[in-house]
């Protein structure tokens, strides 16, 4: 029997559409979910036996708990859940409204946690199936406007590492997926922002405020290339952890690291002097 995928935020021209139509392309069957189906229908036609298109909203419960039974009724199972659907807050940290914060961690992080509980019954029954969590290399190294996305991806991260080493004995994997820029709608449509101004950020957080934002469609990161290098590192005997994606998600974060360790070196006498 074919595996069944779960991909959340399939929506047109983003990484997960890229994703699901690698994987369709396999001959796996995957449930193809949107907070609006419409958005999915060109992937669900070409994929008329294999696809099936589900409305869900990472942050409702109910559709949460809807979307799992209609794949679970469709396919017989779940054996791999990509939680790939979120977006970007950006705002100074003084600047920000509670609302919009709350929200952006609501689809990043509760959103995905909840849709792992739902679906882990199902995996630990049949002791196997993978977790893809989708976070950032914003979870790596961040800059001014986007410290809570990045703490949102950052979370999402630590969870999955926790959550690796609980599933790690009943035969169900979890690895985590850091992707540099990609060529998709998270720089205009899905980037959201702050409205409160505080002259005082003029110079930091305001040069990357969804209003001086302009997607130029240049990143090198090509959506439809995303699935493939996810189903090899699943369907490898030493699956990683972390899956960066991207030439620049490799230069980015190996920088990141190095210059942790070397912050590390230059502290590390001082570091020592709180031992008994």
């Amino acid at each position: 029997m074919s595996k069944t995928w779960l991909i959340t935020g399939c929506s047109a021209g983003g990484i997960g559409a890229g994703i699901a139509r690698q994987i369709l392309e396999k001959g796996y069957n995957v449930a193809v979910t949107a907070r609006n189906t419409e958005k999915v229908r060109d992937i669900v036609k070409d994929y008329p036996e294999t696809a099936l298109a589900l409305a869900l909203d990472i942050t409702d419960d109910n559709s949460i708990e809807a979307a799992v039974k209609a794949t679970i009724e469709k396919f017989g199972t779940i054996d791999v859940l990509v939680n790939n659907a979120g977006y970007c807050y950006r705002s100074s940290i003084e600047e920000a409204e509670d609302e919009g914060v709350r929200l952006m961690y609501e689809t990043n992080l509760f959103g995905p946690i909840h849709l792992i509980q739902k679906v882990l019954p199902t995996m630990r029954a049949q002791g196997s199936g993978a977790i893809v969590n989708v976070s950032s290399i914003g979870a790596v190294r961040t800059g001014a406007a986007s410290g809570f996305y990045a703490s949102t991806k950052a979370a999402l991260e630590l969870m999955s590492d926790g959550l690796r080493a609980e599933l790690a004995p009943l035969g169900i994997k979890v690895m985590v997926v850091e992707p540099g820029a990609f060529r998709t709608h998270f720089y205009d449509s899905s980037l959201k922002g702050s409205e409160n101004k505080i002259e005082a950020y003029k110079e930091t957080a305001w040069t990357r405020s969804v209003a001086q934002n302009v997607n130029k469609q240049n990143q090198p990161g090509d959506p439809e290339k995303a699935g493939l290098p996810i189903l090899e590192a699943l369907e490898s005997d030493h699956t990683p952890f972390r899956l960066l994606l991207g030439s620049d998600a490799v230069k980015v974060v190996r920088g990141s690291l190095e210059g942790r360790l070397q912050e590390i070196e230059a502290w590390e006498e001082v570091s020592r002097t709180t031992d008994f």
